[in-house]
C-alpha cells in the first residue's frame, strides 16, 4: 500500500486520472489505524459518532467538545489517509463563529480540513474559511443536520427545479474553494453531471456509481449498526454477530472454569516463592499450608 499522505491536491489528481476515491468514517483510534492501513483515501470524523459512539438518536446534539476529542485521536492513528472533521450544527452560523470552531477542530483536532451542510446558503461561510487556510470539504443533497426527521433518506434532486438547485449549490461550493463535494441521497442522474461539471472531487453516499468516490459509516461495512443497515449501504461482515460468538464463549469459559488457563498467567519461581513461604510463616506462623500452585 502507498504510504505517502494523502492530500487535497493527490483527490483532485486521483479524479482526472479517472481513480475511484474511498472514503469511510471512523470516530476512535483503533478504527481509525486499522482502515488507515486498508487503503481508504479519506477518513471522516462525522456528527454521525453522536449514534453510533454516543447512543445519541440525532446528529444535532453532537457538540463541538464530541468532534474535536474523536478527531484528535482519529488524527494521530491517520497516517495516510486524509483527515475530515464535521462542522457540528450551531458551530457554523455566520462566518465568524465558522471560522473559530473550524480552527479548532483543525488546531486541536488534528484533522487535515472541515466539513459542512449546506449549498449556496453557505457560500460566503466556505470562501471565509478557505481564504483563511483552512482546508472545507462541502455536502449538499440530503443534509442530516437540517433535516426534521432523521431516519428517513429523502433521495433528491428527483423534480427538473429541485435538480437545478442541487448543480448550482455545486458549482457554488467550488467557486468557493471547496476542494470536495459529498453528495448524499442525490438521484444518479444530477449526481453524474455534478461530477462531471466540477473539477473538484465528488464523493457520493445513496447517490449511484458515477461519482468519484464513495462514502460509507465504517459500522454499516463491518455489521455494526443497531438493527438492520439502510439500503445504500453494503455489509461487507457481520462484525456483531462475530464480537458476540467470542465473548459468549469468553463468558462459558469463565464459568466453567477454563479460562485463565495455564498460558494465561505467571508463575513465581519454585525459589522465590518458598523464600515468600518463609516470610509468612515467621508473619502468620506455622499452621497455614502454602503449597506450590
Amino acid at each position: 500500500m502507498n504510504s505517502v499522505k494523502v492530500t487535497p491536491k493527490t483527490l483532485i489528481d486521483m479524479k482526472r486520472n479517472g481513480r475511484k476515491i474511498a472514503m469511510i468514517t471512523a470516530y476512535d483510534y483503533p478504527t481509525a489505524r486499522i482502515v488507515d492501513q486498508s487503503g481508504v483515501d479519506i477518513i471522516l470524523v462525522g456528527d454521525s459518532l453522536g449514534i453510533f459512539m454516543h447512543g445519541l438518536d440525532d446528529t444535532k446534539y453532537v457538540d463541538l467538545e464530541d468532534i474535536v476529542h474523536h478527531c484528535r485521536v482519529v488524527s494521530r492513528a491517520a497516517i495516510r489517509a486524509l483527515t475530515v472533521g464535521d462542522m457540528p450544527f450551531g458551530t457554523y452560523l455566520n462566518e465568524d463563529i465558522a471560522l473559530i470552531n473550524a480552527a479548532r477542530i483543525i488546531k486541536e483536532g488534528g484533522v487535515d480540513s472541515v466539513k459542512l451542510e449546506g449549498g449556496r446558503e453557505v457560500v460566503d461561510i466556505v470562501h471565509s474559511l478557505t481564504r483563511s487556510g483552512i482546508n472545507v470539504m462541502g455536502h449538499i443533497g440530503f443534509t442530516p443536520q437540517r433535516a426534521i426527521e432523521s431516519s428517513t433518506f429523502p433521495v433528491q434532486g428527483l423534480e427538473s427545479n429541485a435538480a437545478e438547485a442541487i448543480i448550482e449549490d455545486a458549482i457554488e461550493l467550488e467557486r468557493a474553494g471547496a476542494y470536495a463535494l459529498v453528495l448524499e441521497f442525490v438521484s444518479a442522474e444530477v449526481s453524474k453531471i455534478v461530477s462531471e461539471e466540477l473539477d473538484i472531487p465528488v464523493i457520493g453516499i445513496g447517490s449511484g456509481p458515477y461519482c468519484d468516490g464513495q462514502v460509507l459509516i465504517f459500522h454499516d461495512v463491518v455489521g455494526l449498526r443497531e438493527g438492520k443497515s439502510p439500503a445504500y449501504a453494503k455489509k461487507y461482515i457481520d462484525l456483531q454477530e462475530i464480537v458476540k460468538d467470542a465473548v459468549a464463549r469468553y463468558v462459558k469459559d469463565v464459568r466453567d472454569g477454563l479460562f485463565p488457563s495455564r498460558g494465561n498467567y505467571l508463575n513465581m519461581s519454585e525459589e522465590e516463592y518458598m523464600k515468600l513461604v518463609n516470610l509468612l510463616k515467621k508473619k502468620l506462623g506455622e499452621g497455614k499450608s502454602y503449597g506450590l500452585i
